[in-house]
């Protein structure tokens, strides 16, 4: 267990890196997301058929994973949407009504009882967010965005856990994102019609900061992620990821000076988001310490 929650925070770090990446990156959202998607393919089956870990698995199967990689797509090209919007901070605090959603649509799609407490918690995350909604209007286009982004970002680690009791991590990651830039690349032309780009071809710079972030920020952290989702719950994992803001948020205050662009509701917001974390993750510890202990041998 223990081996997981470092994983996953590994993992939270990394992505806390994406919404800086996001606005160094000047590739409208859409494009940014087909490059990523590009790069991280072709990486992950070169590394994978040098290593020997591609699986055979059935059509079917694939056709699963790759809809579950076409939610995916979908959820990154709406965060970094949000950050075009607003910006990185106001983003990346509405990730974190992804633990709201996950409350709601976990129990539907693995048919299970609601946890009220899951709610509960989750609903104190939307409440900070509904501050800065009220109080700083000139954010609500990407506020909006941001929570569909939550809420795409809510499905697919539910759908993966139920994939990795199947395939292993190699197979699901390299089939989900494989599916994921063959969705955007048939969506692409359709997208960029309606939000033309001043340029459709990254520059020396973009292509740095798209390596960086298909490389580490996407292959390593999508393992270290898949990884943890063996041991941990999908709603853990998703309130977990709420420490994406913070790590964000810190380097846009030092990167951009954000700081100075946020009003005290901003920080009231972040508080509710804050209290959400400490709470779940000090109910989680708890639990885990009920639980006996089996000595290894």
């Amino acid at each position: 267990m223990r081996k997981a929650f470092l994983q996953l925070h590994g993992a939270v770090l990394l992505a806390g890196f994406t919404g800086i990446l996001g606005r160094l990156i000047t590739l409208n959202e859409g494009l940014l997301v087909w490059y990523r998607l590009l790069f991280t393919s072709l990486t992950l089956w070169v590394l994978f058929f040098l290593r020997k870990k591609l699986q055979r698995i059935s059509f079917g199967e694939i056709m699963k994973i790759t809809g579950v990689g076409a939610i995916a797509a979908l959820h990154w090209v709406t965060f970094y949407g949000s950050i075009k919007y607003s910006n990185v901070s106001v983003a990346l605090v509405c990730f974190s009504a992804i633990g709201f959603f996950t409350a709601i649509i976990e129990p539907l799609i693995v048919r299970k009882k609601m946890n009220w407490t899951e709610l509960l918690l989750g609903l104190i995350a939307i409440v900070g967010i509904s501050l800065i909604f009220h109080f700083d209007p000139q954010y609500k286009t990407g506020i909006i965005v941001g929570l569909i982004s939550a809420l795409l970002g809510s499905i697919f680690p539910i759908c993966n856990r139920q994939l990795l009791q199947r395939h292993t991590t190699e197979t699901v990651t390299l089939y989900e994102l494989s599916g994921g830039f063959l969705f955007l690349s048939v969506l692409l032309p359709f997208y960029l019609q309606y939000f033309p780009p001043d340029h459709i071809l990254p520059t020396l710079s973009d292509l740095g900061w798209l390596l960086v972030l298909a490389w580490f920020c996407t292959v390593l952290a999508f393992n270290l992620s898949m990884n943890a989702l063996r041991k941990i719950s999908a709603f853990t994992v998703n309130l977990t990821y709420n420490l994406e803001p913070l790590y964000g948020i810190a380097l846009a205050f030092v990167v951009y000076r954000e700081d100075k662009l946020l009003t005290g509701a901003f920080y009231i917001g972040l508080l509710f988001i804050v209290l959400s974390v400490l709470l779940q993750t000090w109910l989680v510890y708890r639990e885990h310490k009920k639980v006996p202990q089996v000595a290894s041998v």
